[in-house]
């Protein structure tokens, strides 16, 4: 697909997320691969402003147009094509219900099967880091080995898919799973989870389905 087009998607990627209620201002951010780098949302834009001439190609090492700010966070972005060659996209917000389960510094665990479409049995959280620094970074790159969508302490949310439609779906499942988290916590502290077996039941079914592919597993 040429540049534009993505560039295009990435804009109503973004637009989509606000419509959705999973972000708020100019927080969060979405990427797409890019031959061996990615096209991402530039800094302190508000998304109904930006226009595809914007959204900023990020080479493997780093390096872009020094007329284009990419957004502070692109160092977990490079991560995450790092670690995961599944992901073709991805997207950052600060989800409400995930931001709340990651101050709480918690994974989700397996209390609902949907859990399985992140290709893992939980959703881990990653330590806290101050927003773009290579630490976080590394911390992101760390947990995104282990599921294709986490929490970040103290800050959000992340979720990657094979495409932009796939991520912002997982993205908005995962807000539903932190939401029921939420609500099971005041009833009991030992909220009930599926066990590893019967996880493992659905991951095999997800791949029959097509939810999920082998290499996300």
């Amino acid at each position: 697909m040429k540049r534009e087009q993505l560039a295009e998607q990435i804009i109503e990627t973004c637009l989509q997320m606000t419509r959705m209620g999973l972000n708020q201002g100019t927080s969060g951010n979405v990427s797409v691969r890019y031959g061996d780098g990615m096209l991402i949302t530039p800094t302190g834009i508000p998304y109904e402003e930006l226009t595809p001439r914007q959204i900023v190609e990020v080479s493997e090492d780093g390096r872009h147009d020094p007329a284009k700010t990419p957004s502070s966070e692109w160092r977990f972005h490079q991560a995450i094509y790092r670690a995961r060659p599944d992901a073709q996209a991805v997207v950052h917000n600060h989800a409400v219900h995930c931001t709340a389960v990651s101050i709480l510094n918690r994974p989700i665990p397996a209390i609902h099967y949907m859990i399985a479409a992140t290709g893992s049995t939980v959703i881990p959280c990653a330590p806290y880091a101050i927003f773009g620094s290579q630490a976080l970074s590394d911390h992101t790159e760390a947990a995104i080995r282990q599921s294709k969508a986490i929490l970040l302490q103290h800050h959000g949310m992340i979720a990657c898919g094979s495409n932009l439609q796939k991520a912002l779906w997982l993205a908005q499942e995962v807000e539903v799973l932190a939401r029921l988290y939420l609500m099971l916590l005041p009833v009991t502290p030992e909220v009930p989870v599926l066990s590893d077996e019967a996880m493992e039941a659905v991951l095999n079914k997800f791949h029959h389905y097509g939810i999920i592919t082998r290499e996300e597993a």
